[in-house]
């Protein structure tokens, strides 16, 4: 510090240096940074000191050096709190973090002011803050919560680097010397899911294992409880009820055992710490099973690892070329500018893709700008810790005509971990958060979230459902990688708790955040409300003040019944309300005091509880039920009619494999409730094509919609897709004079109500592969306003073409029919 001449500059210079080399000393959070701050600041030091020899020759006031000493004592204070921040404080991290960004802000005007070897002096120091703020980035932990599922993740367009690897685990785990239990490990990002997935559909694994493969994503806060549910899914039967741990897992053993055929089983996404107790539970010895994890860590208690390297230079110059849409050429300068940030992303898939996207289209100027960005002298020594640089500035590059695009991939952060989050859903929250009244605009910005590489778009319709234009969003989902949610959670957690625009909150047992219990009698700006809850939670709600919250999104992790937290009836301009799993609520009429709530979603709910305490949601326009219980709607004391009288929009879909549902959906007091709700403009009821019901086909069983249904005389939009069951329309349709639109794509056993020539207003018509319509009832001519019908190619000759003449405005749509049996189109049923 010798070189630092001696003036009111001085000592806050020495302050700040003093702090770093304590923190070099006693803080080994911050130990590999400082190491480096410590060194920017011996470059800093001489420029300070040419500053003050270049103010005494030009005979300038010292009183100008006092705004850079007051951003050095500020430096100091940050540094004198970044002392007291441990591994166990990511709040405080993500605090000063923030703060940190903004003295680096705060250094710039003096010292464009002073004009003294301006540029090289702000490179440096904002060179100085980056390297902090990703220091604070790398030592936050993941705050995210757990989902299971069997089907497996979608794969990439583009996969390189894992032919080998793959190769590799067919050998370790499919000979017959091979391993029984392997660990694939690598840090996030790097392609252990994408690897685990290939290795499930490769020709020569089912071989081997045939179809008896399970993939279990089990994320953080996964259970041994949730496995063994997913166990059971995988084989349609009922979860047991075990009475301690002990009995579980002579069940696991027993399920494993007693198999006859080989069985591999995937574990994806196991924790460290967490998790990583479900291992523990497989120490069991069989010769006919083969485990599959993927995890961070590595497991040596468990079984052998097998490490995933990163890709080589040749194979990441590939995937980004892919990612930035180059092609096979480029310029020289764009190829040497390709090879550079490469090198920044240090192999890491995600890294590499996220960051090529984000150039993807972009003039060469703006590729000259991110290199510049990059501090020259600075490495990936940690994967995630750039891997957060990396994906903020993709992020950043949402401009403010894509604001709106930057806050709904924001608001993904208010979905657990792996989930699937239904695209009706963020519709319903878009929607009302950014007053969009297009559901189509809404889509638009989910694939604009897609084609950024910020989300991915899973669409589960089979081929020849899929069909451009189609409002209907039933089976597309989004799906979040672990690293771009934290981005989500990191951005939402920037402001102090009162000023946030998202509030997620998750609470593990009977512990909530610190600044809740703090707090909790401040009110919060929020505008979401999201609340996850893990397995083991018991509690009571503690009170919160949330005035401006018009989104609450509340997950539960166990089939249990809860309640409603009190505090939701004082949230008057609540909108929307979504609750994931449980059991059923038992304070549900506490919606009643709310007077602006439009949209419920419920899904993985018993929805009988709707009509066992009397409640009036006025304002409510649109419920939905997904994959939910409908049992004893019909018995409680009260009527659907009554609670929503003015509901406009009724949706209900079953998306998983669920064998009793259909007595539940299709009792006769539900549907007879539905159709009393006499100001519906919108029925939709979809399933998913995994659902079980061949045995009821078979066994001639037929379904009816009630003769009711013609009491909906303000219905516009009738959605009866994939429907199977479904044998024919009542008569009572004919009372639809306002109806627009009928869908009955997939209601393979269906046939048309010989009066449906009455739908006066009918405009278009789906009726995809409705094997059972061989002809048209003749009163189809008296349809003088429908426009479209989409049906199978050959379903245009036969059934539409004589009837052309006559309806003159007509356009037929076709689609090749799917080739194959009617007992085929129950194949994924009857496998299940």
């Amino acid at each position: 510090m010798a070189v630092v001449p001696d003036f009111v500059l001085d000592k806050a210079f020495e302050a700040v240096y003093v702090g770093v080399q304590d923190l070099i000393v006693k803080n080994f959070i911050f130990k590999s940074l400082f190491n480096d701050v410590r060194s920017r600041l011996d470059d800093l030091a001489p420029l300070i000191k040419e500053m003050a020899q270049y103010n005494q020759k030009m005979g300038r006031p010292e009183k100008e050096l006092e705004a850079l000493k007051g951003v050095m004592e500020k430096g100091q204070e940050l540094v004198n709190k970044c002392s007291t921040i441990t591994r166990w404080s990511p709040f405080k991290k993500y605090k000063y973090a923030r703060k940190l960004l903004q003295w680096q802000e705060s250094l710039k005007t003096p010292l464009e002011k002073l004009k003294v070897q301006e540029s090289m002096q702000i490179m440096k120091i904002d060179g100085t803050v980056d390297d902090i703020h990703r220091m604070m980035l790398k030592q936050q932990p993941a705050e995210s919560s757990s989902s299971t599922r069997l089907e497996l993740p979608p794969l990439p367009r583009l996969i390189v680097g894992l032919d080998g690897p793959l190769n590799d685990l067919k050998k370790k785990l499919l000979a017959d010397d091979g391993v029984s239990r392997l660990v694939l490990t690598a840090p996030g990002g790097c392609g252990k899911t994408t690897l685990a997935t290939m290795f499930c559909q490769d020709e020569e694994v089912k071989g081997k294992v045939k179809d008896n493969i399970i993939f279990i994503t089990v994320s953080q806060k996964g259970n041994l409880e949730l496995v063994v549910k997913r166990l059971c899914e995988s084989e349609s039967s009922p979860v047991p009820t075990f009475q301690n741990k002990v009995h579980m897992l002579q069940w696991m053993q027993t399920f494993f055992k007693g198999r006859q055929n080989p069985l591999l089983l995937v574990l994806d996404d196991i924790w460290s710490g967490s998790s990583e107790s479900i291992l523990h539970s497989f120490q069991f010895e069989s010769s006919n099973y083969k485990i599959l994890v993927t995890s961070r860590s590595e497991f040596p208690d468990f079984g052998s690892s097998y490490p995933l390297k990163l890709l080589d230079d040749d194979k990441a110059m590939k995937l980004f070329y892919h990612s930035a849409s180059l092609g096979d050429k480029c310029s020289p300068e764009r190829e040497e500018l390709s090879r550079k940030i490469v090198k920044r992303c240090n192999g890491f898939p995600l890294a590499i893709t996220v960051v090529g996207r984000s150039l993807s289209g972009q003039p060469i100027e703006v590729w000259r700008k991110r290199v510049s960005e990059w501090s020259k002298d600075s490495c990936i020594l940690d994967a995630e810790t750039e891997l957060f640089l990396c994906l903020q500035s993709s992020l950043d590059a949402l401009d403010k005509r894509l604001a709106i695009v930057k806050d709904c991939y924001l608001d993904l952060g208010s979905f657990p971990e792996d989930k699937e989050i239904r695209v009706d859903d963020l519709i319903d929250m878009w929607a009302e958060l950014y007053d969009i009244d297009d559901d189509s605009v809404i889509f638009a910005n989910v694939y604009e979230l897609a084609n950024r590489n910020l989300a991915n778009l899973v669409d589960k319709r089979r081929s020849d459902m899929k069909m451009e234009g189609d409002d209907f969003y039933g089976q597309r989902f989004v799906t979040q990688h672990d690293l771009l949610r934290e981005l989500a959670i990191y951005n939402a957690k920037l402001d102090p708790v009162e000023q946030r625009k998202r509030m997620n909150i998750e609470i593990r047992g009977k512990k909530i955040p610190k600044w809740w219990r703090e707090q909790e009698c401040h009110p919060i700006k929020a505008r979401l409300l999201s609340i996850t809850t893990t397995t083991d939670f018991d509690m009571e709600w503690p009170n919160l003040q949330l005035p401006e919250a018009e989104v609450f999104v509340l997950h539960f992790q166990s089939p249990s019944r809860y309640s409603l937290p009190a505090f939701v009836q004082k949230m008057d301009k609540l909108k929307v309300l979504v609750i994931d799993g449980g059991r059923e609520l038992i304070n549900f009429e506490l919606l009643g005091l709310l007077p602006n709530l439009k949209r419920i979603s419920l899904i993985r709910l018993r929805i009988g509880f709707l009509t066992h305490k009397p409640i009036q949601l006025k304002s409510l326009k649109k419920i939905s039920f997904k994959s939910c219980d409908a049992e004893g709607i019909g018995k409680g004391v009260f009527r659907m009619s009554d609670a929503f009288r003015n509901l406009e929009e009724l949706n209900y879909s079953e998306e998983f494999r669920n064998v009793g549902y259909r007595r539940h959906l299709n009792s006769e007091e539900f549907l007879v409730e539905c159709c009393n709700l006499i100001h519906l403009k919108k029925i939709s009821i979809s399933f998913g094509r995994r659902v079980t019901l061949l045995l009821d086909f078979i066994a001639g069983l037929r379904d009816f919609l009630p003769e009711e249904i013609g009491n909906l005389v303000n219905l516009e939009v009738l959605r009866l897709r994939s429907c199977i069951f479904l044998s024919k329309l009542p008569s009572s349709i004919s009372n639809l004079k306002k109806l627009n639109f009928l869908d009955i794509s997939e209601c393979v056993n269906i046939e048309l109500p010989k009066n449906i020539g009455e739908l006066s207003s009918l405009r278009k018509v789906d009726m995809r592969n409705c094997y059972s319509v061989k002809e048209l009832p003749p009163s189809v001519s008296d349809l003088h306003q429908l426009e479209e019908v989409i049906c199978n190619r050959e379903d245009k000759g036969s059934l539409w073409e004589p009837f052309l003449p006559t309806l003159t405005n007509l356009r037929v749509v076709v689609i090749p029919r799917t080739q194959r049996s009617l007992l085929e189109t129950f194949s994924d049923g009857w496998s299940s």
